[in-house]
């Protein structure tokens, strides 16, 4: 395990300095997923040590497209915590970040534990509220290369998030539209179809994933069900946003100096 935390810690003091480190598979050979997740766990574990709280989860390659396009047939997930969350309408410190990106989420804001092997209808009762977010994804890894064992130790790449106005649970999420903007022109446009043809069905795999990783969701937390378009790289100056039918808009603004 002690090599394991080798390269947790790295990742950590790659986060907090904003150095970029070579891959972890460059660095051992036989990097799998499994011992990815095994990283990831260690290296939030070093956040919950400085203070922070765990608050939910994300789901990754939500896109089938997404899933040929890495030769995989598994989503990932990573990890929320209260230190990632940004207050929407507010400032990202872009000295935060080694290549901060955003893309928009359908959040689900849970009211009941959620755990195992679920039903669409069981995982929508579950559900206090519904919203539109964006997620901040980032790498600690050079030049923005890695392979699939990478993201998943690295978070799965998600490094903050905004949550935008509740709505109730009842609002149908299957198929809406979704618009980026930078500085007021569209950058992006999909639907929520794209996050596995039904944003729910990201929240009943979130459901199985973190209980077989024996971290059950629970009351209160929040579950990014997956990008619904490309995400959009961040610069200084930058004023981001992202509508979404029926469920109302969030927003942000990039601050501090490029390096």
């Amino acid at each position: 395990m002690s090599g394991l935390n080798q390269l947790a810690l790295a990742l950590d003091h790659a986060a907090l300095t904003r150095q970029a480190v070579a891959q972890l598979s460059d660095q051992q050979a036989d990097f799998d997923v499994e011992t990815a997740y095994a990283v990831q766990r260690l290296l939030v574990q070093q956040r919950l040590r400085r203070g922070a709280r765990r608050v939910g989860m994300k789901m990754g390659f939500t896109s089938r497209a997404k899933m040929r396009q890495m030769g995989v047939d598994q989503m990932i997930w990573g990890r929320l915590t209260d230190d990632m969350r940004l207050d929407e309408g507010g400032e990202l410190a872009l000295d935060r970040y080694v290549h901060p990106r955003a893309e928009p989420e359908i959040v689900f804001l849970l009211k009941k534990p959620l755990a195992g092997r679920v039903s669409a209808a069981e995982a929508m009762a579950a559900v206090e509220a519904v919203a539109g977010g964006i997620e901040i994804i980032d790498s600690r890894y050079r030049d923005f290369r890695f392979h699939l064992a990478d993201v998943i130790a690295d978070n799965a790449s998600s490094s903050g998030f905004l949550v935008g106005p509740l709505q109730p649970a009842s609002t149908d999420v299957a198929n809406l539209g979704i618009v980026m903007r930078v500085d007021g022109r569209v950058v992006q446009a999909g639907s929520s179809a794209a996050i596995l043809g039904h944003p729910v069905r990201s929240l009943v795999a979130a459901a199985r994933l973190a209980a077989e990783a024996g971290e059950p969701l629970q009351p209160g937390d929040l579950v990014l069900a997956g990008a619904a378009t490309e995400a959009v790289a961040l610069r200084a100056g930058m004023r981001v946003s992202a509508a979404f039918q029926s469920l109302g808009a969030v927003s942000f603004q990039v601050g501090g100096a490029e390096s």
